[in-house]
Protein backbone atom coordinates (compact mmCIF):
# COMPACT_ATOMS: atom_id res chain seq x y z
CA UNK A 1 0.00 0.00 0.00
CA UNK A 2 1.03 3.68 -0.85
CA UNK A 3 2.46 6.08 1.89
CA UNK A 4 -0.48 8.55 2.04
CA UNK A 5 2.76 10.98 1.87
CA UNK A 6 3.84 9.80 -1.22
CA UNK A 7 3.66 12.81 -4.25
CA UNK A 8 3.37 10.75 -6.62
CA UNK A 9 0.38 9.02 -4.81
CA UNK A 10 -1.15 12.38 -3.86
CA UNK A 11 -1.02 13.40 -7.56
CA UNK A 12 -3.04 10.63 -8.67
CA UNK A 13 -6.23 11.16 -5.96
CA UNK A 14 -5.44 14.87 -7.37
CA UNK A 15 -6.43 13.92 -10.76
CA UNK A 16 -9.09 11.81 -9.71
CA UNK A 17 -10.66 14.73 -7.99
CA UNK A 18 -10.09 16.98 -10.64
CA UNK A 19 -11.51 14.35 -13.46
CA UNK A 20 -14.34 13.25 -11.05
CA UNK A 21 -15.34 17.15 -10.83
CA UNK A 22 -15.91 16.71 -14.48
CA UNK A 23 -18.65 14.76 -13.91
CA UNK A 24 -20.40 18.03 -12.96
CA UNK A 25 -19.24 20.90 -15.42
CA UNK A 26 -17.85 20.09 -18.88
CA UNK A 27 -14.60 18.44 -19.07
CA UNK A 28 -12.98 20.82 -20.52
CA UNK A 29 -12.99 23.11 -17.03
CA UNK A 30 -9.58 23.94 -15.85
CA UNK A 31 -11.51 25.28 -12.38
CA UNK A 32 -11.67 21.42 -10.80
CA UNK A 33 -7.70 21.20 -11.45
CA UNK A 34 -7.35 24.94 -9.90
CA UNK A 35 -9.51 24.41 -7.25
CA UNK A 36 -7.94 20.77 -6.51
CA UNK A 37 -4.73 22.12 -6.26
CA UNK A 38 -5.14 25.21 -4.05
CA UNK A 39 -7.29 23.14 -1.64
CA UNK A 40 -3.63 20.86 -1.35
CA UNK A 41 -1.49 23.99 -1.87
CA UNK A 42 -2.94 25.35 1.26
CA UNK A 43 -2.98 22.21 3.47
CA UNK A 44 0.59 21.55 2.51
CA UNK A 45 0.64 18.40 0.85
CA UNK A 46 3.41 17.30 -1.45
CA UNK A 47 2.36 16.67 -4.54
CA UNK A 48 3.97 16.40 -8.17
CA UNK A 49 2.82 18.74 -10.47
CA UNK A 50 3.86 17.98 -13.43
CA UNK A 51 2.24 14.79 -12.98
CA UNK A 52 -0.86 15.61 -12.06
CA UNK A 53 -1.29 18.14 -15.15
CA UNK A 54 -0.02 15.14 -17.52
CA UNK A 55 -2.68 12.78 -16.26
CA UNK A 56 -6.03 15.14 -16.16
CA UNK A 57 -4.11 16.65 -19.78
CA UNK A 58 -4.12 13.12 -21.16
CA UNK A 59 -6.99 11.69 -20.14
CA UNK A 60 -8.93 15.04 -21.31
CA UNK A 61 -7.07 14.57 -24.77
CA UNK A 62 -7.59 11.08 -24.84
CA UNK A 63 -10.67 10.69 -23.28
CA UNK A 64 -12.89 8.98 -26.02
CA UNK A 65 -10.33 6.30 -26.69
CA UNK A 66 -10.37 5.82 -22.95
CA UNK A 67 -13.99 5.38 -22.68
CA UNK A 68 -14.29 2.90 -26.17
CA UNK A 69 -11.05 0.66 -24.50
CA UNK A 70 -13.15 0.78 -21.24
CA UNK A 71 -16.03 -0.20 -22.49
CA UNK A 72 -14.71 -3.19 -24.51
CA UNK A 73 -13.14 -4.74 -21.50
CA UNK A 74 -15.63 -4.75 -19.38
CA UNK A 75 -18.70 -5.51 -21.84
CA UNK A 76 -20.90 -6.49 -19.10
CA UNK A 77 -21.05 -2.95 -17.87
CA UNK A 78 -21.92 -0.15 -20.08
CA UNK A 79 -19.81 3.26 -19.40
CA UNK A 80 -22.66 4.91 -17.50
CA UNK A 81 -23.34 2.42 -15.23
CA UNK A 82 -19.68 1.85 -13.79
CA UNK A 83 -19.57 4.04 -10.33
CA UNK A 84 -18.61 7.20 -11.00
CA UNK A 85 -15.24 6.71 -9.16
CA UNK A 86 -14.28 3.84 -10.68
CA UNK A 87 -14.67 5.15 -13.90
CA UNK A 88 -12.69 7.90 -13.12
CA UNK A 89 -9.98 5.74 -11.51
CA UNK A 90 -10.02 3.36 -14.58
CA UNK A 91 -9.85 6.69 -17.44
CA UNK A 92 -6.48 7.31 -15.26
CA UNK A 93 -5.16 4.10 -15.10
CA UNK A 94 -6.00 3.36 -18.74
CA UNK A 95 -4.36 6.46 -20.05
CA UNK A 96 -1.48 5.36 -18.29
CA UNK A 97 -0.99 2.21 -19.55
CA UNK A 98 -2.04 2.70 -23.00
CA UNK A 99 -1.51 6.25 -23.97
CA UNK A 100 0.98 7.35 -21.30
CA UNK A 101 3.60 5.09 -21.56
CA UNK A 102 5.70 6.61 -18.89
CA UNK A 103 4.25 5.27 -15.48
CA UNK A 104 5.18 0.89 -15.56
CA UNK A 105 2.09 -0.37 -16.01
CA UNK A 106 2.07 -2.81 -12.92
CA UNK A 107 2.43 0.78 -11.53
CA UNK A 108 -0.16 1.91 -12.64
CA UNK A 109 -2.34 -0.68 -12.18
CA UNK A 110 -1.49 -0.97 -8.82
CA UNK A 111 -2.10 2.43 -8.32
CA UNK A 112 -5.38 2.15 -9.58
CA UNK A 113 -6.16 -0.77 -7.16
CA UNK A 114 -5.26 1.19 -4.28
CA UNK A 115 -7.44 4.46 -5.01
CA UNK A 116 -10.68 2.18 -5.60
CA UNK A 117 -9.52 0.95 -2.39
CA UNK A 118 -9.30 4.35 -0.96
CA UNK A 119 -12.31 5.69 -2.67
CA UNK A 120 -14.64 2.96 -3.98
CA UNK A 121 -17.03 0.29 -2.51
CA UNK A 122 -15.95 -2.82 -1.10
CA UNK A 123 -15.63 -4.34 -4.57
CA UNK A 124 -14.28 -1.71 -5.92
CA UNK A 125 -10.59 -2.78 -6.41
CA UNK A 126 -11.43 -6.51 -7.92
CA UNK A 127 -13.92 -4.55 -10.79
CA UNK A 128 -10.93 -2.15 -11.59
CA UNK A 129 -8.08 -4.74 -11.57
CA UNK A 130 -9.95 -7.33 -13.64
CA UNK A 131 -10.63 -4.57 -16.21
CA UNK A 132 -7.22 -3.42 -16.61
CA UNK A 133 -6.15 -6.91 -16.48
CA UNK A 134 -8.21 -7.20 -20.22
CA UNK A 135 -6.98 -3.77 -21.23
CA UNK A 136 -3.05 -5.03 -20.83
CA UNK A 137 -4.13 -7.87 -22.40
CA UNK A 138 -5.42 -6.47 -25.18
CA UNK A 139 -3.39 -3.27 -25.52
CA UNK A 140 -0.06 -4.02 -23.90
CA UNK A 141 2.97 -5.37 -25.71
CA UNK A 142 3.52 -9.01 -24.89
CA UNK A 143 6.71 -8.22 -22.87
CA UNK A 144 4.47 -5.58 -20.56
CA UNK A 145 2.21 -8.11 -20.33
CA UNK A 146 4.83 -10.53 -19.23
CA UNK A 147 5.67 -8.46 -16.26
CA UNK A 148 2.49 -7.67 -14.99
CA UNK A 149 1.69 -11.66 -15.31
CA UNK A 150 4.61 -12.27 -13.24
CA UNK A 151 3.51 -10.09 -10.66
CA UNK A 152 -0.31 -11.56 -10.16
CA UNK A 153 2.12 -15.03 -9.73
CA UNK A 154 3.84 -13.51 -6.69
Amino acid sequence: MRSKADPRHTSRKLALSSIFCWLFTEPTNDECLLLSKDTLETEDVEFDRDLVEYIVGGVKTHLVDIDNIIADSAPEWPIDKIAKVDLVILRIAVFEVVFGKKTPIKVAIDEAVELSKEFGNDTSHKFVNGVLGTVVEKHATPAEAEIVEEKKDE
